[in-house]
């Protein structure tokens, strides 16, 4: 199968340009011909605002890549990750031209949320779901903009009235059943819908025995739920919990964890460290997607602690595979964390049966062949919609 990958990758590098690569190297591990068309935002630099505008809207220069592309590579599908800014869905009129399927991952909830984490003032908003929205644009949503806001909400505006999203995409490829049902409730077509969640390569075996001490490790900001770790550390209840990542709230990290705080690690280690931890803490304030951090504990057997929120509460199953806590309640992540260092034999059998989860659900052989089975499904639809018409 000949496949072509659609990027626009992010000024600074995160989970989901790590994902499109992995994809990308189990493809052709498995003897696919691949192509990448990418974009960079770091062109953003060199681009007027208005132009920068116009291509999130439709990027006619991206139409006509793809389409030079297609001619000479002939794709037998093209997957689709992130469009926004630079590719636009001018990419998705381009392929249906051309009698390509698309699939398409959603990795955030952009197409609903202008933001795409459903988050503001620090609780979950839902606003816009279902609706235009325009309240990001009076309220700054994206970057605290009111102008980059109105691009998004024009971009989305435009391309549902004319059926972009409803017709011109064969398949999504939603990360979990949460991520989907919110993804139908803003209006998407359900029967368009596959799930298939993110995947690692486990390159480290469990430790069973001598398990200590918990993790944080992600990006230091408040949707992460850092804050509320932090609120947890300052009243004695994380003096065991290492903290790993880089962000914004460095500083915050910093105080509340001392020698605890273990800056920028890279993935070898951290890999290593939860192969030996007890438990992840993941306190989250905002719907996050599939965060590969998890799946990573789960190959290291390392149960996690997690917010009791949106796609969390379906990939950590409260007392098998981890604990839940209540959202942004400190207090209660410490109740959890207290529970887990007093209960070490039980968090030992979370963690084998997180591991089991893990091979089970998010290897790379297993990903694959839920892969093949979208796109074989894709390519399968688009031939019987071409031959109906």
């Amino acid at each position: 199968m000949k496949i072509l990958v659609a990027h626009n990758a992010y000024q600074h590098r995160g989970g989901e340009d790590i994902v499109v690569e992995a994809e990308v190297d189990l493809l052709r591990h498995y003897g696919h011909e691949v192509k990448v068309y990418r974009q960079h935002n770091d062109a953003l630099h060199h681009m007027s605002r208005a132009k920068a505008a116009v291509s999130a809207i439709w990027s006619q220069d991206a139409a006509e890549d793809v389409e030079e592309l297609c001619n000479r590579f002939h794709p037998d599908v093209i997957h689709v990750h992130n469009t926004f800014p630079l590719i636009s869905p001018s990419l998705y009129w381009m392929a249906d031209a051309l009698q390509v399927p698309v699939v398409q991952t959603l990795h955030n909830f952009r197409l609903l949320c202008p933001q795409a984490i459903f988050l503001r003032d620090g609780k979950i908003c839902e606003d816009c779901v279902g609706k235009l929205p325009w309240r990001s644009v009076t309220r700054k949503c994206y970057r605290e903009s009111a102008v980059q806001s109105a691009v998004i909400t024009t971009m989305l505006a435009t391309h549902r009235a004319i059926g972009t999203y409803r017709d011109r995409v064969t398949r999504y490829i939603a990360l979990n059943r949460f991520a989907r049902s919110k993804y139908i409730e803003g209006g998407l077509p359900a029967e368009r819908f596959r799930i298939k969640p993110n995947f690692v390569a486990s390159t480290v075996m469990p430790e069973w025995t001598g398990r200590r001490g918990g993790m944080y490790v992600g990006r230091l900001s408040s949707e992460k739920g850092l804050e509320v770790l932090a609120a947890t550390a300052r009243n004695g209840g994380a003096e065991h919990v290492d903290v790993i990542g880089s962000g914004p709230l460095e500083a915050l990290a910093r105080d509340s964890f001392g020698n605890r705080y273990l800056g920028f690690r890279p993935l070898d280690e951290i890999m290593a460290r939860m192969a030996r931890a007890q438990y992840l803490v993941l306190p989250s304030i905002c719907y996050e997607n599939s965060p590969r951090t998890i799946v990573e504990a789960f190959s290291c057997g390392l149960p996690v602690i997690a917010s009791r929120l949106g796609a969390l509460a379906d990939l950590v199953r409260d007392g098998v595979t981890g604990l839940l806590f209540n959202p942004g309640d400190a207090a209660d992540l410490a109740e959890k964390i207290a529970w887990a260092e007093a209960h070490p034999e039980q968090m030992v059998r979370m963690g084998q049966a997180a591991r089991d989860e893990y091979e089970a659900e998010y290897t790379p052989e297993r990903n694959y062949e839920m892969l093949m089975d979208i796109y074989d499904d894709a390519i399968a639809t688009l031939h019987r919609e071409r031959h109906a018409a």
